[in-house]
């Protein structure tokens, strides 16, 4: 059921055009920036609140309700596009994304954990992508045909449908969770993490001076203060979850805003207005590999994986440089390991996780993540009077560089750390 509730939240026929559907309507690329950073600027307002709603009262509730302001921020698009009803919408699609996160990512790990499967944690929900993404190249690949058919109202007609019934599957997701459940300790590492397995250099290796365990020690919080008292303390008091925690917005942020521009980057190359989604749909089919390697991105020590990290760097770069349609088979090449980088990181979070407060803590993680997202939509908005999509793109490859340096880096002093333990009492 997970998977489907993942299919239908991303089946939005709207998806792959609605920045021409801002285009079209006259807004220029600093207003349709502006409008990204509304988005991001809601979910930073609501993602902490909302995932520890989550963790003190139900997860499966808020998953239940999430879909419905989507829904009807679709509808405003469709109904009355202007400026000021996308800005709405997105309001309304930043309090959808904001009770998902967190919710999803800590229900889908304790019930895992429930059953005895927490080491598949980051199969599962590379799957889970992978479902979604199907969702998101269907819905591409149908937006094309729709929009002939019917234009932007049949395409927002389809996708508040689509919100309906991801809300109605909401209510068959399984949820164990009890008051005295909620402090429960979750194993950092299961038997089949790389830390487990001897791996001095894995991406994953837990410090072994780190006091990790329930924050508060007294069985689990009760009350919304209680669970935020808890996740803080968490993170405060782990060094390998802030790293853990870090990590996530350090994979996550650039590519996942770059993706709101890559239609503007195909039709900017040259390709008609009809042909867009479809090239669109071919960077959303490297961002689907990418969640079916998360498996093996889970299991490569932290130089290989920082290796992979900077090689697709390079390939945006180069990608998006050459402004022509065969770029983007080089760019769609760097979103697929993005994207397994993401899950990867995601994964490491919730193993380092072992408090109560498991959707509270990840929501800091997208928390920092949002907070990174209005400062690249910012830059991009900047950038655009300047430079073209594909010169921008190239540029949002460097920060990338860096990360695969310091995590470099960071194994490195770690190794050497972990030896000199190793050989003085």
């Amino acid at each position: 059921m997970l998977y489907v509730y993942t299919f239908l939240d991303e089946l939005i026929l709207l998806y792959p055009v609605y920045a021409l559907l801002f285009a079209d309507t006259g807004l220029s690329v600093s207003e349709i920036s502006s409008l990204f950073i509304i988005w991001s600027l809601t979910g930073i307002v609501l993602e902490v609140p909302s995932g520890v709603w989550a963790d003190a009262v139900s997860r499966r509730l808020l998953l239940i309700l999430a879909p419905l302001p989507a829904a009807a921020g679709y509808a405003l698009w469709v109904a009355a596009p202007s400026y000021w009803a996308f800005a709405l919408g997105f309001v309304l699609w930043g309090v959808s994304g904001a009770m998902t996160s967190g919710a999803f990512e800590a229900l889908a790990y304790e019930e895992l954990d429930r059953l005895g499967e927490a080491g598949r944690y980051a199969q599962i929900m590379g799957r889970a992508e992978v479902v979604g993404l199907c969702a998101v190249a269907l819905s591409t690949a149908a937006a094309a045909p729709v929009f002939a058919v019917g234009g932007y109202p049949a395409l927002g007609g389809a996708s508040v449908l689509a919100c309906l019934l991801c809300a109605a599957c909401g209510m068959a997701l399984p949820e164990h969770r009890s008051p005295d459940a909620r402090g429960a300790r979750v194993p950092a590492a299961p038997l089949d993490h790389p830390d487990a397995s001897g791996d001095p250099d894995g991406p994953d290796a837990v410090d072994a001076a780190d006091g990790e365990g329930d924050p508060d020690g007294d069985g689990g919080p009760r009350g919304y203060r209680e669970v935020l008292r808890a996740g803080l303390a968490e993170v405060r008091g782990s060094r390998s979850v802030r790293r853990a925690l870090l990590l996530v917005p350090a994979t996550a942020t650039i590519w996942g805003s770059l993706e709101e521009y890559v239609a503007l980057l195909v039709e900017g190359i040259g390709v008609p207005a009809p042909a867009v989604p479809l090239w669109v749909l071919l960077v959303w089919a490297g961002v689907t590999a990418g969640g079916l390697l998360a498996g093996a991105g889970r299991r490569m020590t932290s130089r290989a994986f920082a290796a992979v990290l900077a090689l697709a760097a390079l390939a945006l770069g180069g990608g998006a440089a050459v402004a022509r349609p065969g770029g983007l088979v080089l760019v769609a090449a760097a979103f697929c390991v993005f994207q397994m980088a993401t899950l990867v990181a995601d994964a490491r979070l919730q193993d380092r996780i072992t408090g109560p407060s498991r959707a509270t803590v990840t929501s800091l993680a997208n928390l920092v993540t949002e907070l990174a997202t209005v400062l690249v939509y910012g830059v991009y908005a900047a950038l655009s009077v300047f430079a073209g999509h594909g010169v921008i793109f190239a540029l949002f490859a460097v920060p990338y560089l860096v990360v695969a340096l310091v995590m470099t880096c960071d194994a490195k002093a770690r190794k050497k750390e972990r030896m000199r333990r190793g050989v003085t009492p």
